[in-house]
């Protein structure tokens, strides 16, 4: 019987080796000192042990200053406290201040690195510190901070749920027109709808504008239902109840929409799959990206 595969943070030895960067014949990373190499393997790499321990302990952090900065926005904390967590987040803005300035020299291109998406949170993630010096309350945003833990993806060995990610992007997109009309059909019913209780209700009822009107429209449809507006007479109420039984419906919509074109995306992953044959050994089966057959590691025909 086999056993059963589980997902382990640090490579076994029986892992295949996977290539890594030749720094030594690198045409970027050959002519730096040895340490800016070191840096960049440690910092960008998680193939070696401390690439991987450098990447845990950063999520760490990042994860213990985000419960820090949520902490005090507490009010009931003590004096000494809030002072303690006060030097504690400047703290963590330090490291990540000294660690945004080592990615930036270590990087292979530091311009390149600082317009990605990952560079420009790391940028964000020591600002609010700073901000809060001239803005009240302006260290509260230092919590975009989580956004690197997206990291993790890449950090635990997690990439094969990049592809699951892939099909989801790929099915909003596709159905992102049907969505659109969707959405312009709502917003012209609750448009009337709240064009109409403006009309039947009145200010007395707290319907003192159409926008308010409409506000109300969409606060309902949605099923959110807040109640600081509500009809009054049996033809608003009437009226409402039908928006709440359509609320049912714009939430179910959408979700099969976007369920028929995940399940349309992966039937035709798999018969693409199916349909590739290796013209040497006659194995089916390989992914859209393949390359070389994985039976005998031939060269597979686009």
């Amino acid at each position: 019987m086999a056993r059963n595969r589980t997902m382990s943070y640090f490579p076994s030895r029986r892992e295949p080796v996977r290539p890594a960067i030749d720094y030594e014949r690198h045409p970027i990373f050959s002519t730096r000192p040895r340490w800016r190499c070191e840096a960049h393997r440690i910092i960008f790499g998680n193939l070696t042990p401390d690439g991987r321990l450098f990447d845990l302990a950063l999520i760490g952090v990042i994860v213990a200053s985000v419960v820090v900065v949520m902490l005090e926005s507490v009010n009931e904390l003590a004096v000494g406290a809030r002072g303690a967590l006060w030097t504690l987040e400047w703290v963590f803005t330090g490291l990540f201040t000294i660690e945004y300035v080592f990615r930036l020299i270590s990087a292979e291109k530091a311009t390149r690195y600082g317009r990605s998406f990952f560079g420009i949170v790391d940028l964000l993630a020591i600002l609010p510190n700073f901000i809060g010096l001239f803005i009240p309350g302006g260290q509260a945003l230092a919590v975009i901070r989580l956004l690197r833990v997206v990291r993790v993806f890449r950090v635990l060995k997690l990439a094969q749920f990049v592809g699951g990610e892939r099909l989801l992007i790929h099915a909003l997109r596709s159905s992102a027109y049907k969505i659109a009309v969707f959405l312009v059909a709502v917003l012209v019913v609750v448009s009337l709808v709240g064009s109409a209780m403006y009309v039947i209700e009145g200010a007395e009822a707290g319907f003192s504008s159409i926008p308010r009107g409409v506000y109300w429209a969409i606060v309902t449809v949605t099923t959110v239902g807040f109640g600081d507006i509500t009809p009054q007479t049996p033809l608003g109420q009437m009226l409402a109840a039908l928006l709440m039984i359509l609320g049912y419906g714009v939430i179910a919509v959408p979700t099969g929409i976007i369920s028929a074109e995940i399940v349309g995306e992966r039937q035709q992953s798999l018969r693409a799959a199916i349909e590739r044959l290796c013209l040497r050994c006659a194995t089916p089966g390989h992914e859209a990206d393949a390359r070389h057959c994985k039976h005998c590691g031939a060269e597979l025909v686009e």
